[in-house]
Parts: C-alpha cells; sequence; structure tokens
C-alpha cells in the first residue's frame, strides 16, 4: 500500500495534544467506494476528542463484508466500526471512562472508523471489554454481536423454548445469533454450508442443515422466529417455515413482506445500532463462557486491503480482524 500524508482538520477544534499522543498516525483509508483496490495506509493527523468523546488506541478493528460500500457519500473515509482498544484521553463532560481503560465498541457509521491506530467515539458507545478475552477477539464481538442480539430480542422477541431457524449459522452474525439464542434456552435450528456444519454444532444448534444438499423446508416444520443472515433464497423461501404469529427478522436484506402478511407473521430487516448496555451483557456473557467469538483470520493492518477482498470470498468461519498493536 502507498504512504501520504492527509490532515484531517480536526486538530483546530480539539483540546491540546496530550504528550505521549503523536500528532500523526497511520490509517486505512477508503478512496472509491466497495473496492478493496481503494484502499490504501495513509499518515494523517491524529484525531482529538471533543466534548463527551473518547479518543482510543486501537488494538484491533474487525471488519465486515460489505462495509466499503456504506461511506460512499464522505469519501475519503476510514472503515471499520468495531474495535477494542485503550483509553489514550478523553474530552469534556466524560464521566463514563478514564485514561487506560480497555474497552471496546461500535462506533457509528457516520464518522471514521477504527481501522486506525486512534479512533475518537462518543463515550455512550463505549464499554468495558470482556476480560477474560483479549483484544482480538474482543473486537470481533460488538458489531456481529449486536446484531444478533438486536434480531433475536428487540426485534425477534424470542422466548425460552421458542424455536429458532437460524440462516448462516457459521458466520459471524450468526455464529453469535446461535450461541445466544441457546443460552436463551430456545430450541435453535440452524443452515449452513457443508464444511460449517460442524461449527454450527460446537456453538449450540440443536439441529444443522446443509444448506448445499437439503432444503431446510422441507426438513424444519414450523418455528417461532427465522433470524436470516444471508438474504436470498432461503430468506425468501423463509416464510413457509412460519408458524402464525411467527416472525421473520433478516440483518442482509428486505423479507418477503407481503407474503409474511398473507400468511400472518411478521417481517422486518434492521440495521444494528451501538448500544453500551447491550455490550456490557455481551462481555458478561463472553466472562462466563456462555459467547465465543469466531475468527476467521487476523491480519495486520497494513494488509486491510488482502483481508477485505478475503471479507469478500465465500467459505469463511466467523470475523476477519485486523490487528492494530502488536499486544494480542
Amino acid at each position: 500500500m502507498s504512504v501520504t500524508t492527509e490532515g484531517s482538520g480536526q486538530m483546530a477544534r480539539a483540546r491540546p495534544a496530550t504528550a505521549n499522543i503523536p500528532a500523526t498516525m497511520g490509517a486505512i483509508r477508503l478512496q472509491a467506494p466497495g473496492d478493496p483496490a481503494a484502499l490504501d495506509c495513509q499518515q494523517v493527523e491524529t484525531p482529538r476528542p471533543g466534548r463527551g468523546e473518547v479518543l482510543v488506541r486501537v488494538h484491533a478493528a474487525a471488519i465486515t463484508r460489505d462495509e466499503l460500500e456504506w461511506p460512499a457519500d464522505r469519501l475519503p473515509a476510514t472503515p471499520s466500526y468495531e474495535f477494542s482498544g485503550v483509553v489514550a484521553t478523553i474530552g469534556r463532560d466524560v464521566d463514563r471512562t478514564a485514561a487506560g481503560e480497555a474497552v471496546y465498541a461500535l462506533s457509528g457509521f457516520d464518522r471514521d472508523g477504527a481501522a486506525a491506530e486512534y479512533v475518537v467515539v462518543p463515550q455512550q458507545f463505549l464499554a468495558p471489554k470482556p476480560r477474560t478475552l483479549g483484544h482480538v477477539q474482543s473486537a470481533a464481538i460488538p458489531l456481529a454481536g449486536l446484531s444478533a442480539r438486536q434480531g433475536l430480542l428487540d426485534h425477534g422477541h424470542l422466548r425460552e423454548g421458542e424455536r429458532v431457524l437460524v440462516h448462516g449459522a457459521a458466520g459471524g452474525v450468526g455464529g453469535f445469533a446461535v450461541q445466544l439464542a441457546h443460552a436463551l434456552g430456545a430450541h435453535v435450528i440452524a443452515t449452513a454450508s457443508t464444511g460449517n456444519v460442524q461449527t454450527a454444532r460446537e456453538l449450540g444448534a440443536d439441529e444443522v442443515i446443509d444448506h448445499t444438499t437439503t432444503r431446510f423446508e422441507d426438513v424444519v416444520g414450523q418455528v417461532d422466529l427465522v433470524f436470516d443472515t444471508v438474504g436470498g433464497a432461503r430468506l425468501q423461501r423463509s416464510v413457509s417455515v412460519l408458524a402464525a404469529g411467527g416472525r421473520l427478522v433478516s440483518v442482509a436484506s428486505e423479507p418477503p413482506r407481503e407474503e409474511a402478511a398473507e400468511r400472518g407473521v411478521s417481517a422486518v430487516y434492521f440495521v444494528v445500532e451501538p448500544n453500551r448496555e447491550q455490550l456490557v451483557e455481551l462481555a458478561r456473557l463472553a466472562d462466563h463462557g456462555e459467547l465465543r467469538p469466531t475468527i476467521d483470520a487476523v491480519f495486520p493492518l497494513g494488509e486491510a486491503r488482502q483481508a477485505f477482498e478475503r471479507s469478500l470470498g465465500g467459505n469463511r468461519r466467523g470475523k476477519i480482524v485486523l490487528r492494530v498493536a502488536e499486544k494480542p
């Protein structure tokens, strides 16, 4: 990747720099939407936190398959919105955290992300990272874990004893959904590719269907909730397995709402939102051994282009993570 210099314009508006925070930092910058080839590593001005904001020294940042499409209206931009690190300094009116605290978060999608040595985040998004996990594992939780939690509970209203079908059960979001549904006491049915069937079982699925050889609707029976992470044909065919009053929730694409309404089924597509309190809950589950991230691959920050190229391929298991600092 090339190395250039770019000014962020944030220094003049911020508080004076703390002595041990460098004036510039390494950051991955996206120059055109959607294409990993449009990523390069640059030296940019280190951002400074404003009122209610925190500057975090990033140790690890996780990436999402299609996120290079998201900042199309504000390029150049730094990708990766979930991370783990250590608080470097705080802005005015910050009272929930202090310098030196190990934290993790899902940041807002309307600002630069965490594929950089430092990132500025509103304090209300930050949570103490899981005590029992390192930064690489912790960085793999926020976006996928919150997506699973919000999909199952906030939108899917899953209850103990219900039957839930999870599509893409070995992926980043699907893997967390299987674990969370299992911990809740639901009966978990999963779809996965041939190579991921065993992974889905190990994550806690009670039944696993190899979607490459078997149509799930031929063997599942009726379920109370379908949680979809893949879209496409599996999502479109999911209405048929839902009981009356069932719920169809997708993080991948719009569900077939008209067909769902005709069968007395609710259908929801949603975009995950940052949530500190839910991250605290997920960290507690991780520290009690009820939730573990699945890491597909780890790349150094300077190999972000290769990491995003891998994210666009198939047969992944879990999250792809960028290691930013040397400490694990």
